[in-house]
């Protein structure tokens, strides 16, 4: 799980591990503005404000790590 990530100018995979179903619907929006569809699913963002309190927003449904 992401806990606290800080702006950089690492790149990120970020990918869904936990289901949407029973999760606010600020925090199912967030997911989509990710890019995210489904578990499992990866996506590749870099380290920016906007990205990072995204995923500060929904640390419980997703899991960061930096990208190679």
């Amino acid at each position: 799980m992401a806990k606290n990530i800080a702006p950089s100018d690492a790149n990120l995979a970020i990918t869904q591990i936990r289901s949407i179903i029973g999760v606010k619907q600020n925090q199912r929006d967030t997911l989509r503005s990710l890019g995210l569809k489904r578990i499992g699913h990866t996506v590749f963002r870099s380290a920016d404000a906007v990205t990072v309190g995204m995923i500060n927003t929904v640390p419980h449904l997703v899991k960061v790590e930096e990208a190679k």
